[in-house]
Order: C-alpha cells, then structure tokens, then sequence
C-alpha cells in the first residue's frame, strides 16, 4: 500500500521565516532513498540542502526553482511503500533535517547504493574529527559508498597524513598560499543582457541571492549604528616568515594541508585578547556584553560573497590546531558545505585582505561585534634597527573599532600586544 508524504521546507536558523529553492536534485519519479538530498535551499546566511526523511518516489514538485516560500510550506510530494519500516520513517518526517545537522543511524550509512559521492552526516563528522578528505577513500559499502569502518580503516593506515594538499588534487582547487581568500570559481549569479542597438553596449542585470541580500542588510545595519573609529600598526613579521618557510614542509607531510601566515595571526589575536577581554564585546544599549568564549570569525571572500565561518574557542588551540580549522573552513567554503552552525557565534573578526595584494584598508565591523582586525600584504621594505638600515619582512594591521564600546588607548594597548605577540615568534617557536 502506498502513501503520500509531504516534504516541507524545516526552519534553519531561529530568526529564519522563508526560503528560496534554488534547484531541484530529483525530478518527478526519481527514486529517493532516506536522506538523500532532493533539493537545495538559500537562506540569508548559508545554502544547504534538504534531504528526504523517508524512501519512496519523487511524486510532484509543489515549489519551482527560484520560487521563495515560508517555513513550513510542502514543496514536494514522495510516494512511499506502506509497511513497518516507513511507519517509523515517517514518524521521523515530521522533524525534518538538513544535512550536517542530524546524524541519521549507522546502518543507513550502508543502504545507499547510488550515492558514492553523497556522504551522510556520520561519516562527515568522523572524517572532520580526524582530518580526513573523504574524496581520497575508495568506498566498501554498497555502490561504493564510504562507510565509518572505511574512514577508521583509512586513519589507522596513517595515508591520511601524507594525502596531497586541496590544490594539488581532483579539481586543481587553487588557494592563494597567503591566507584564506579562494580564487576558484564559484557558481557565478544569473546575467540577464539587456538588448541594445549599440553594439558592445548595453546593461546587465544580476539576481539579488539571499546571502547577497543579507550582506547588504548587515553592512548597512553596521554602518548605520556603530559609529566607527580606524587606526592602524606596522608590525616586523621577518621571524614568522622565516619560521613558516622552516616548518611548512614538515607540516604538509605531517599534516596535509599548508602552513599560512593566518594562524600565526589569529593566536597572536587570540593572546591579546585574553590580557584585553573588552576586545571580545558586544553592545546592548545600557550594558556592555563581553563574551567569555573567544570565536574568532574569518572573512571568508569568494568572487561572488563574503561569509564569515567560526573558529569556537580559537583561545583553547595552538597554531597546528588553528591551521587545521582555517583549512577546513575554506574547504567546507568553496565547496557550499558550511552549516549555520559553521557561521554562529563569533565575537571577533579577522580578515586576512592581504591574500589579494591589499596594503592598507577600512574593514567594516562584523555586525554586532566590537572591532574586526585586517592583515594585510607582507612586503620587505628598508626599517631602521639601532641606526641602521635593513630589508625586514612587515605588515599592517588595520582594526576598525566600535566607539560605543572601545576608545583609542585601550585599542592602541591592544594592537600593540598583537604587535609584540606577533614579533615575539622566533625558530624555536612551537606549533604543538
């Protein structure tokens, strides 16, 4: 006996009222297995895709491509076979889930023949705990899918740590070596030419996506009510220069993934803030917030947004530790992988502008944070040393600061401690 079960679009996110279906993965009389994704959603801060809570057959699609609907709308109907297995199925359905966000029973990890490249929350979370980059393993379960016995398997192997960095594989992914900005293509927005006599004339039209519109709505919401202060360091960053070339080839054997300047940063950042806990602060009218747990965000650029995933409690990890999740962020970036989960809770920013050549810039605050530090581009330039004239590695450092919050001393306190952290690095600095 058959029967009709409706796929409705969940709330992601608490504030979250409405989202945009962006494209469909199955169509009318595909066969859904259990959280095989059917469809991918925007929302104003990720995208993410909605997976089936139940097997069955794609029966109708309620809810086109482009369309904009409210939490709780049916944008699909499957066709399931009645029988005791989907009656607990179905009881499931009526919590929908995204992907990355419940952990569906191991042995679902093993049903799906015709998903080899689909991987189930499980498998993805083990594979994050231990490093491990799923397009590297050969699968054993059933159609080639990777099982939590293959990942084990593959890490007591120890080929793990000697895989090839994200650059060098399938794709020929490039990831600028100075820091997080990714330089891949993105999927670009929709064009529409308008018609014109002129020849090489006329105008182009791009859709507004919801996280485009989100970043319009923060930045505006920043600019309008914090009242921005901006000052700016020069900092001797030679030894780190001299360090990273020592160790990362060490680390990229060791570890997989290279070594950037950006780690060195945020735990210089990360120490500051500890002696200067007003850093890490948020406003509220008639008190001021400050915020225990350091979570330092990273602006995140791609050729078409600018997201701002979390490292949670940088303050608890060492710079190995800090590379690692840096790496991974801009992994689970480029590959529309990150979750809301990826995205909340941070109380600092960092923004590492000089992966693309930047030397000087106004960074706007990350909304409702107290400041947001840039690192801009490293460049030898001739420094006075006791009288004398030599060719050093340097840096700026940018911070734009809420003035609600933090005035000119406690900042210049702040940036200097940066300052001294950062030149404090020497060859005998550790990253364990």
């Amino acid at each position: 006996m058959s029967k009709i079960i409706e796929i409705l679009l969940p709330q992601l996110a608490e504030s979250q009222v409405s989202a945009t279906i962006d494209k469909w993965l199955k169509q009318p009389g595909d066969r859904v297995e259990m959280y095989e994704p059917v469809c991918e959603v925007l929302t104003d801060k990720v995208n993410a895709e909605l997976p089936s809570t139940v097997s069955g057959t794609l029966k109708k699609i309620l809810v086109g491509s482009g369309e904009t609907v409210e939490v709780g709308t049916a944008i699909g109907l499957i066709e399931t076979e009645e029988s005791a297995r989907d009656e607990a199925d179905a009881s499931i359905a009526q919590q929908p889930a995204i992907a990355g966000h419940a952990a569906p029973p191991a042995a679902v990890e093993e049903e799906n023949g015709s998903m080899r490249n689909r991987y189930s929350p499980a498998v993805q979370k083990l594979a994050a705990e231990h490093g491990v980059r799923l397009s590297d393993l050969t699968g054993t379960g059933l159609g080639g899918r990777i099982t939590r016995q293959d990942i084990l398997a593959y890490v007591a192997s120890g080929a793990h740590k000697s895989a090839p960095p994200a650059q060098d594989r399938d794709r020929g992914v490039q990831v600028r070596s100075s820091g997080i900005h990714l330089s891949e293509t993105p999927r670009i927005p929709k064009i529409e030419m308008e018609s014109s006599s002129t020849p090489g004339r006329g105008e182009t039209f791009i859709d507004v996506t919801p996280i485009r519109n989100n970043i319009a709505r923060n930045m505006r919401q920043s600019v309008s009510e914090i009242p921005h202060a901006w000052t700016m360091i020069e900092v001797d960053v030679t030894n780190i220069v001299m360090l990273r070339n020592n160790l990362k080839d060490e680390f990229m054997k060791r570890e997989g993934i290279n070594l950037t300047y950006l780690a060195f940063l945020i735990k210089a950042v990360v120490n500051a803030i500890k002696d200067y806990p007003i850093m890490n602060a948020t406003w509220a009218v008639d008190k001021i917030i400050v915020k225990r747990d350091i979570n330092i965000s990273l602006a995140v650029g791609t050729e078409d947004s600018v997201l701002t995933p979390v490292i949670k409690n940088a303050d608890l990890k060492n710079v190995a530790g800090i590379a690692k999740e840096i790496d991974e962020l801009a992994r689970k970036t480029r590959e529309g992988k990150l979750t809301l989960s990826d995205m909340q809770g941070g109380t600092f920013t960092v923004n590492n502008t000089g992966s693309f050549g930047s030397i000087l810039s106004y960074p706007i605050i990350n909304y409702p944070q107290a400041a947001i530090l840039t690192f801009e581009s490293i460049v030898k330039r001739p420094v006075v040393i006791d009288d004398m004239i030599a060719v050093r590695s340097m840096a700026n450092l940018c911070l734009s600061l809420d003035h609600r919050i933090l005035d000119g001393v406690i900042c210049g306190r702040f940036l200097q401690r940066v300052k001294d952290n950062l030149e404090s690095y020497n060859m005998d600095s550790k990253l364990y």
